[in-house]
């Protein structure tokens, strides 16, 4: 392969890795390094991270990816154009603005710790502004209330925040304030649009909700677009003067990297969880049950937003029978295993591990496996925990399509489940859409590089980045609507079970 010159790079910080990719300027993946990260349960509900971790195993794929860069291709660093970062959403970072030390481990995406405080806020008759100004729901998925938790945990905390001596940041945030040698504070509206701090409207951070939630506004960094000029990666790390020029929260950079720029076009994520998104153009969509309005990006003609529906566990259902259960060795292995059954025989597995996101958000279901029999053995159960990722993204798909008043031509599709033909033909069959499979399957740290790329003029137009992307497979329904409302129904009756068993509302 002979690189088309010049370079961008992505760094990719996710829930459980950091990961840095290359890419040439005609989309093609030149090359990758990628370092696992720890995560720590204190307590029942409780995900946390270390900030310190994070930012030095992102650093060091970085390092590594330069390095396989000068080997192969002797590429150097004036050949790199500029460098996208695409992150984690909703965790959440506070440091110590002198020392550029954590003063709290990163309480993560997926931590529950906060139920009681979102209850109460509920219960104070708060959620129907929140909804109002944000787009969100009420719920421990996002930032706001993991710092609310903190300062009522430490005031002392709060105060140091009111005085400047703290800092706070999701995680684009606190890697930018490091890797600019604490030069730039700063996070894009993708990313502050999912803090339920952001009026949806402004762009900006609102006044209303700082004071509801108790957030001192020095400690938070300033919003910026999604592509353009950031800043300059400090030398003293990395050597070249690499420019940041692209940030966007993971899924708004898998929807920029799956070229969905049109309303109506659809992609879902399969990773840790299921993130399906919507583009809605330059107007918000509002849901009436569950969805989430967010913005998509900025780059420079405004903003632009999408609907969002999030399912907390999907491919943590994988390791969790992987690594949990002992049915499969290898998370690849559960395609094998399930195709050795044609069906699942009655079986349910409903992976409420963290509660259930849309369109339920009941912080309280529990997963459980229902409907089994004496003949009932691991291949049914690893059939029955594919068939749940694509129940739980269908529940979302089927409510989005209702609610933004599109259909969707084609499902496309990313992240590392989507690899999996059995899932993706389940996806396909029980939503009854194709499911469009891009032959490079790297779309949210491709969508970063893009923003970059985009942001530095590189790629001057929307269609020459849409012209990047290449099919891979398209997996057409092939199910009958009888058996698949028979499946429908099923699932339907076992979520409201996980429900009834966890105490949730409504269940």
């Amino acid at each position: 392969m002979t690189p088309t010159l010049p370079v961008l790079l992505t760094l990719d910080q996710g829930t459980t890795s950091s990961r840095t990719l290359a890419f040439d300027a005609s989309g093609q993946m030149l090359a990758s390094s990628q370092k696992a990260i720890a995560q720590s349960y204190p307590h029942p509900g409780w995900v946390e991270e270390d900030p310190e971790e994070i930012f030095t195993s992102q650093l060091d794929t970085l390092l590594e990816v330069m390095a396989q860069l000068e080997t192969r291709y002797a590429i150097g660093a004036n050949q790199i154009a500029g460098v996208g970062i695409t992150n984690q959403r909703e965790t959440i970072v506070v440091w110590d603005r002198q020392t550029g030390r954590p003063l709290y481990p990163a309480i993560v995406w997926q931590c529950r710790r906060t139920a009681d405080i979102c209850t109460r806020l509920r219960e104070s008759g708060h959620e129907a502004l929140i909804r109002q100004k944000t787009g969100l729901v009420l719920d421990a998925y996002f930032s706001a209330t993991k710092w609310m938790w903190l300062f009522e945990q430490d005031p002392a905390l709060r105060q140091k925040a009111e005085q400047g001596e703290i800092l706070a940041g999701t995680i684009d945030t606190w890697l930018i304030w490091h890797l600019t040698a604490g030069r730039c504070h700063v996070t894009d509206v993708s990313n502050a649009s999912r803090t339920l701090l952001m009026n949806l409207q402004t762009g900006q951070w609102d006044d209303d909700l700082l004071t509801l939630f108790g957030i001192p506004r020095a400690m938070l960094p300033r919003i910026v677009p999604s592509a353009g000029r950031l800043g300059v990666i400090d030398p003293s790390l990395v050597p070249g003067g690499l420019v940041l020029a692209g940030l966007a929260g993971d899924q708004q950079a898998a929807l920029f990297g799956q070229a969905c720029f049109s309303p109506g076009m659809t992609k879902n994520t399969y990773g840790t969880g299921c993130f399906v998104l919507m583009q809605t153009g330059s107007q918000p969509v509002f849901s009436e049950h569950g969805l989430l309005a967010t913005v998509a990006w900025d780059i420079g003609e405004g903003l632009r937003y999408a609907l969002e529906g999030s399912v907390f566990n999907a491919g943590s259902a994988i390791q969790w029978i992987r690594d949990e259960l002992g049915l499969i060795e290898t998370a690849p292995e559960i395609d094998r295993l399930a195709a050795l059954v044609p069906d699942t025989a009655g079986v349910q597995v409903v992976p409420a591990f963290t509660g259930l996101g849309a369109p339920y958000w009941d912080m309280h279901a529990r997963g459980l496996i229902s409907g089994i029999t004496r003949g009932t053995n691991r291949a049914h159960i690893a059939r029955a925990v594919l068939e749940s990722i694509a129940h739980q993204s269908q529940d979302v798909l089927a409510l989005m399509q209702e609610e933004a008043g599109f259909s969707i031509p084609a499902l496309r599709v990313d992240g590392g489940a989507s690899v999996s033909d059995l899932l993706m033909q389940m996806q396909a069959d029980i939503s009854q859409i194709p499911v469009d499979r891009p032959a490079m399957t790297e779309t949210t740290a491709f969508g970063a590089a893009a923003l970059a790329g985009y942001g530095l003029g590189l790629w001057p137009s929307l269609d020459v980045i849409a012209g990047l992307r290449q099919h891979g497979h398209l997996f057409t329904p092939g199910e009958t609507s009888n058996r698949r409302n028979e499946q429908r129904v099923r699932w339907q009756r076992a979520v409201a079970a996980a429900r009834l068993i966890g105490g949730g509302e409504d269940a």
